[in-house]
């Protein structure tokens, strides 16, 4: 009896343990899988990251550009081998982009903590094919062209914006507190509206907004100007070019631009009053030249500098939306007076230009054998030592621009839109600018009267048909008149290669532009 009581017990042990360990063999239940959850906090498209409370948003744009006669994004054949309607000029450039954008949000006790980027991969052709023009690509002012970059199976990454917000500041870069909400796109494809101000490509700055309800609001910040907010400023006694243009004799970055606005945003539209200060500083009296601007030579520092002079400029913005003309059309205007701080009425998304433009030659409809001048700058200056004054002398500038914007039905649209811009030089400036040139330009006071004021005016339409949600296709027409100062039959000289030593008759001049373009949101 005992022995039987002894081997059920241990059978029954031998089982308890056997399941046991079958049990602890068993697959342990996984943890639920934690899916992307929509974030409906800051509009449409936003998610949570998994495992935090901060929502993102990543979206962007694919476009296709092609401008015939005329540069990437409409720019009008203004200057360069373009503007002087030559066979080294490409008259059909096109440019292929993606825009991606991150945008990420978190609530805090202190309000929402933003990060925005927007990189822009783009491939486009060089423009030109004059060696003079491709070597001129790099240079220690302008750093690597994409002219270089888009080689075969090339390209290249631009950044336009990248900053961080947090309690009603922003760090980093973005438009400037000065610009409007619309920047220099009241209503065009084209980067080369004139006429007022343009950061949509973003510049380093700091600023701070301030709400104070039923739409207004003010906004101050500090620009850093030395890649978008400086024109040339000319230093006199360094020869000027067969271009007219003289040599950029800036110094450093010593202050930011201090700029701001105060807007109202409402139902009706929008009002905004921008203004800016701008530091215009030269580096030395002597200087010597160079193939990116005046360079310096052992007695730059022995001879001294000009006084720093503080130049800045004011805009005035208006919007006026719900017109009777139809659903969503609106009217968009600014207006603007710059003195030193001349980027802000000669703008585009790029450099400020001067301008150079033939008559008579493919893509120009001016007079054979005429020529257009005009000279963008901030100021010029000639030293004591050279016959001037040595006072830097700022120059002067206005601009008016604005688009009236209709929508015919869901699918179509059109925008109407121009501005008129004009640049002034002081009596002395013009004195010492004359001067310069007559050394390059023979015949001044005898056959030609020597004038750098000039004005620049643009009228031009778009219309764009949305066949389906976030997908365009649009043309745009724009026609670019320079009415130059200038007057008379210049002596024997060339505007530079590769076209030669005549007389040329100074006279205004016109282009013209077209842009197609197909661009995909997302």
């Amino acid at each position: 009896m005992k022995l039987v009581k002894s081997l059920m017990l241990g059978s029954v042990a031998g089982l308890i343990a056997m399941s046991g360990a079958q049990a602890a063999d068993l697959p342990v239940k996984a943890k639920a899988v934690e899916y992307v959850r929509i974030c409906s906090l800051y509009g449409a498209g936003f998610w949570y990251i998994p495992g935090t409370d901060t929502c993102m948003k990543i979206g962007g744009y694919l476009r296709i550009d092609t401008t015939f006669n005329g540069g990437v994004y409409d720019a009008p054949f203004w200057n360069g081998d373009g503007g002087q309607g030559n066979r080294f000029a490409d008259r059909i450039n096109s440019r292929s982009r993606m825009a991606l954008t991150v945008d990420t949000r978190t609530a805090t006790e202190y309000g929402v903590v933003r990060t925005f980027m927007q990189g822009d991969f783009q491939f486009n052709n060089f423009g030109t094919t004059n060696p003079n023009g491709l070597a001129a690509n790099v240079s220690a002012l302008n750093g690597l062209s994409g002219g270089i970059l888009n080689g075969p199976g090339g390209g290249y990454v631009a950044v336009e914006y990248v900053f961080i917000q947090f309690a009603g500041f922003t760090f980093g870069k973005s438009s400037s507190a000065y610009a409007t909400p619309w920047n220099g796109y009241p209503g065009n494809n084209t980067s080369f509206l004139l006429g007022g101000h343009d950061t949509v490509t973003g510049v380093n700055n700091i600023q701070y907004q301030a709400q104070f309800g039923n739409g207004v609001s003010a906004t101050i910040g500090l620009d850093d100007p030395t890649v978008f907010n400086r024109t040339p400023l000319y230093n006199l006694s360094v020869p000027v070019g067969s271009t007219f243009q003289g040599q950029n004799a800036y110094g450093g970055f010593v202050a930011p631009d201090l700029v701001g606005n105060v807007r109202i945003d409402q139902a009706w539209g929008l009002f905004q009053l921008s203004g800016a200060l701008h530091t215009v500083n030269a580096s030395y009296n002597s200087l010597s030249s160079g193939t990116a601007g005046a360079v310096p030579n052992t007695a730059s520092v022995l001879s001294g500098h000009p006084d720093t002079k503080l130049g800045g400029s004011v805009m005035a913005a208006l919007q006026i939306k719900n017109i009777p003309t139809g659903p969503g059309d609106d009217i968009k205007l600014d207006a603007s007076w710059a003195k030193g701080d001349t980027k802000n009425v000669i703008s585009t998304s790029a450099a400020s230009p001067s301008f150079l433009m033939l008559g008579g030659v493919p893509g120009q409809f001016g007079p054979d054998g005429s020529l257009g001048v005009g000279l963008t700058t901030d100021g010029v200056y000639l030293p004591v030592a050279a016959g001037g004054d040595g006072s830097i002398h700022l120059t002067e500038a206005f601009g008016f621009r604005g688009a009236f914007n209709h929508n015919w039905d869901p699918y179509w649209s059109t925008s109407l839109f121009g501005s008129w811009s004009w640049v002034r030089y002081d009596d002395t400036a013009k004195a010492e600018l004359c001067s310069a040139i007559a050394t390059v330009v023979p015949g001044r006071g005898v056959s030609y009267t020597c004038d750098p004021n000039f004005n620049v005016s643009q009228l031009g339409v778009i219309t764009r048909w949305t066949p389906v949600k976030n997908l365009t296709f649009s043309g745009e027409v724009m026609w670019t008149h320079l009415n130059t100062g200038f007057s008379g039959v210049t002596g024997l000289f060339s505007p530079g290669a590769p076209q030669p030593v005549q007389n040329w008759t100074f006279h205004n001049q016109d282009t013209v532009s077209l842009n197609v373009r197909v661009q995909r949101n997302f």
